[in-house]
């Protein structure tokens, strides 16, 4: 791909959007921002930018930038606007930046999606590969745009990248050595039209893929699985449910790889995250180590040492007996259902924010067996009452420290306030992380507050 001379949109101005920009200019193209955010939100990037020779159009979408381009590249999350498919419809080119990466990254890529856990299980894979002596690093939607590695590339690296359906939307050659496809659910509604938009464009991660490839597929989710007559790569499966060949599923309490013959990986005991789910990404994350000729010993060690991410089933603390967690990560309804299946003990569930499409039924029989109350916070509240208003009784809050409070006044020693929204947080936070961050200084803040009454 030469883009010397041409002329490219880049539609946000995020981080992903600045490191495209970043490319861009090394590779001579001549370059046009937009961005809905305003002059006065964006600060001083407007400047910085205009000083590098790129022009920054802020505050609104114009629908001639659209068209008078070359190649359009929309940043993650950036939704399908009317401009991006008018001009996709005058056959203006449009990519995400992993494809616009892939046109000129040296090296191999192991990409990872699916609804829920795909943070964990990439954080995992990087920290197998890079333990076992692999040139491996970490890219995607987790956090470091994968078009920002692409000068300091190499053969002989690795790419351990989260992708997530926005950025699987625009590809047209992009192409996984290894794909690994986790689980599929109803997620992103308020961006893709339908579910069935939804999981064509994460399948792309597997019909992508040649002969000399490997898929790595979850047998237990049908749509998940239904993908391996489609594959042209070679398949491997993980499974709690039944035995697989080739693949990595649960046997007792013993996780089993397989390939020309059964070897016992790590007893469940060892695993040190919460969750069956939990059980499915180190599967995962494992064959991959497998794939790259790591042996299980190391690929044991490294699963053993792996805590777990931030805001993913994180366990804040413990006041007065009662266990707080930090699951601000479950921005949809499968993955807060994971998330309270793996507790024995009763809950205190807070849950909302924005709605993304997701049915809330889901969570019946699950939150009438182990949770004791529900808390309700942000847009979705209404609508979340209205499904499960006959399942449990229920405060609606108005911010995470009330939720906090609330919580603790219903639990009792011995139970858990869980903090898994089902939502996202774009109503009332920038992203999941700030609210996350918020809940435990709110934890936090509590705790201190108990702490000075017994000393008084």
């Amino acid at each position: 791909m030469n883009l010397k001379g041409k002329n490219v949109l880049v539609v946000g101005l995020g981080k992903t959007g600045e490191a495209v920009c970043h490319f861009l200019l090394h590779q001579g193209a001549q370059i046009k921002v937009s961005e809905k955010k305003t002059p006065e939100e964006l600060g001083e990037k407007i400047s910085f930018w205009k000083q590098e020779g790129i022009m920054v159009e802020a505050g609104k979408h114009e629908q001639r930038s659209f068209y008078e381009v070359d190649l359009i590249v929309p940043s993650p999350g950036v939704p399908l606007l009317p401009e991006i498919k008018a001009a996709k419809a005058q056959g203006v080119r449009i990519i995400s930046e992993i494809e616009l990466a892939y046109n000129f990254l040296q090296g191999k890529i192991v990409g990872i999606t699916g609804s829920n856990g795909k943070s964990t299980t990439a954080s995992l894979t990087h920290k197998i590969l890079k333990e076992g002596g692999v040139s491996s690093y970490l890219a995607g939607n987790i956090g470091t745009p994968l078009i920002s590695l692409v000068e300091r590339s190499k053969k002989d690296n690795v790419y351990v990248t989260e992708i997530s359906s926005f950025q699987l939307q625009y590809i047209e050659h992009f192409r996984a050595s290894v794909s690994v496809f986790l689980n599929i659910s109803p997620d992103h509604l308020d961006w893709h039209p339908s579910f069935d938009d939804y999981y064509k464009a994460k399948k792309k991660l597997i019909s992508f893929q040649e002969e000399n490839d490997t898929a790595i597929l979850n047998q237990d989710d049908s749509l998940v699985w239904d993908l391996h007559t489609e594959a042209k790569s070679q398949v491997y499966a993980f499974s709690r449910k039944k035995k697989v060949s080739p693949g990595c599923f649960l046997q007792g309490d013993w996780i089993i790889l397989t390939d020309t013959e059964e070897k016992k990986l790590m007893n469940t005991s060892e695993i040190p995250l919460l969750g069956s789910h939990n059980q499915e990404n180190i599967m995962a994350a494992a064959l991959v180590g497998y794939l790259f000729g790591l042996p299980l010993t190391r690929i044991r060690k490294s699963i053993r040492k792996f805590k777990g991410l931030e805001h993913r089933l994180e366990k804040v603390t413990t006041i007065n007996g009662v266990d707080f967690y930090n699951d601000s990560k479950a921005t949809n309804v499968d993955a807060t259902l994971k998330s309270t299946q793996s507790f024995q003990q009763k809950i205190i569930l807070i849950l909302g924010g924005r709605d993304k499409g997701g049915d809330f039924k889901k969570l019946q029989r699950s939150i009438q067996d182990r949770a004791k109350k529900i808390i309700l916070i942000g847009e979705a509240s209404e609508k979340i009452k209205n499904v499960l208003k006959d399942i449990l009784p229920m405060n609606e809050v108005s911010s995470l420290e009330e939720a906090v409070r609330a919580s603790f006044s219903e639990a009792k020693p011995g139970e858990v306030v869980l903090f898994a929204p089902a939502c996202t947080s774009f109503d009332m936070f920038r992203n999941f992380e700030e609210r996350g961050e918020i809940f435990k200084q709110e934890v936090f803040n509590l705790k201190k507050e108990m702490e000075k009454e017994k000393v008084f």
